[in-house]
């Protein structure tokens, strides 16, 4: 059984019956006929449905959310939020798809002339995470779907019920049947299906171990795949910043989605003249924090999306204090048969403790003093992560030429990092590959075709 479980109360809410053979095919034969039909409709009548889908989400914004929080743990408002962001992206490619996939032509030097134009493959499957359970799959929907792509949603187990609602979202929206749908499905029926002739193409958002394993089945099929993978993304803060400033964005940085998120801040580099006066608004920001009931509108943090999660969490804690790592805030642990954590800081980390290097994926803030900033570059690219990355300083001219040197696939400078439609988004090294939303994003699930004019 698929179970849709409360993290806050221990309730099994709903429990799903994970498809047989037949319906999975069913939904593949659905899919490809959708997108012989699909692929040409036009634009605008494309943009009048997703236009639609972000009309249903503001409309029913307050339902939507109260799923997100029940299912997964995360406070009301961020779940109220991550709805209206849902909506927004659907507006944004709503809006400037057409233009992004606009014919180029091109006039060649022996006065022959091509055209580049833009087709979508087909039937693309999305194998999405429970962290964001909404935002994570419209970011990948929106654009495929107004490329004129079908798609399929493989969710994460323990969220099935946000990943039923989404579907609803676009039938409601009135798109044909078949050109989105969720499939309840485990990671032998994903690799199956990703073998599919019917799949043209995957993307992944999720662990560096889940996105090998799909990455290896698309590769061993010809297939093309976008990861999304995890990070462990420095902010950096140089002796020149506005360092209240700096340390009260941190708090917000690594405490959105109680830390359950890739792009959270989960590494401070600090220059030492001011690491002391960072650490304490840093500390009195987490301590101000309400914990309570995430359905209350005044909780800042409730619970982990599982306990698992929780204790999986300790353990990384634990074995880099016994490493020599010092504990400034929490470090307490989690209470049996709950997905509590306390919100931790550490100080004074060893190389060899496992929070120098691996992603911690929860409220947990590692926090390193460094002399200057060649120092605090060398940290920041000590990592085999390269999502994204903060730079504090009040130079622009310094701080833009430090962010060039930061191996990751953005750098927001004087400002928490964040996704945004009319941004590039994804990483490097093993933060993985491709990227999501702006034209960028869109063109990923393209056939980017040349036309020579002879």
């Amino acid at each position: 059984m698929i179970q849709s479980i409360n993290p806050f109360t221990g309730e099994i809410l709903k429990e799903f019956d994970p498809f047989d053979e037949l319906q999975i095919e069913a939904a593949l034969a659905k899919s490809e006929a959708a997108f012989r039909k699909w692929k040409n409709s036009d634009f605008s009548d494309r943009k009048k449905l997703m236009k639609s889908a972000a009309q249903e989400l503001r409309k029913n914004r307050d339902d939507y959310a109260l799923l997100l929080t029940q299912e997964m743990g995360k406070v009301i408002k961020e779940s109220q939020a991550e709805i209206e962001k849902c909506a927004w992206v659907c507006d944004y490619y709503a809006d400037n798809a057409e233009n992004f996939l606009k014919s180029k032509s091109i006039e060649l030097p022996d006065g022959a002339a091509a055209k580049v134009i833009y087709q979508p493959l087909g039937a693309i499957l999305a194998v999405m995470p429970w962290n964001f359970p909404f935002w994570q799959v419209f970011r990948f929907a929106a654009p495929t779907l107004m490329a004129g792509n079908t798609g399929l949603l493989k969710h994460a187990s323990n969220v099935p019920q946000a990943a039923l609602a989404i579907q609803k979202v676009f039938e409601r929206a009135g798109f044909p049947e078949g050109v989105f749908q969720t499939l309840l499905i485990d990671s032998k029926a994903t690799n199956k299906i990703i073998a599919d002739p019917r799949i043209k193409a995957v993307t992944l958002t999720g662990s560096e171990k889940a996105g090998s394993a799909v990455a290896s089945t698309a590769g061993k099929h010809i297939k093309k795949s976008l990861l999304e993978l995890g990070g462990s993304d420095p902010f950096i803060v140089m002796a020149d910043a506005d360092v209240k400033k700096a340390a009260q964005t941190a708090a917000k940085a690594r405490m959105i989605n109680f830390g359950q998120s890739c792009i959270a801040a989960k590494r401070f580099i600090v220059e030492e003249s001011v690491f002391e006066e960072f650490v304490e608004v840093f500390k009195q920001e987490i301590q101000s924090m309400k914990f309570g009931d995430p359905e209350n509108p005044n909780s800042d943090f409730a619970c982990m999306a599982r306990e698992d999660l929780a204790f999986e969490l300790y353990e990384q804690v634990e074995k880099s204090v016994k490493a020599g790592a010092k504990i400034l805030l929490g470090g307490k642990k989690p209470e049996k048969g709950k997905a509590l954590f306390e919100p931790t800081i550490l100080t004074d980390i060893p190389k060899d403790a496992p929070v120098y290097s691996e992603e911690l994926f929860g409220p947990v803030a590692s926090i390193f003093k460094v002399k200057n900033e060649t120092e605090a570059i060398a940290l920041a690219n000590d990592s085999e992560f390269g999502l994204g990355g903060s730079l504090w300083s009040q130079d622009l001219q310094k701080a833009e030429k430090l962010a060039a040197e930061i191996e990751t696939g953005a750098v927001f400078i004087n400002s928490l990092v964040a996704s945004n439609p009319h941004l590039p988004f994804g990483g490097i090294k093993k933060s993985g590959y491709g990227r999501e939303l702006s034209q960028e994003g869109i063109l990923e699930f393209v056939n980017i075709k040349t036309v020579y004019l002879g």
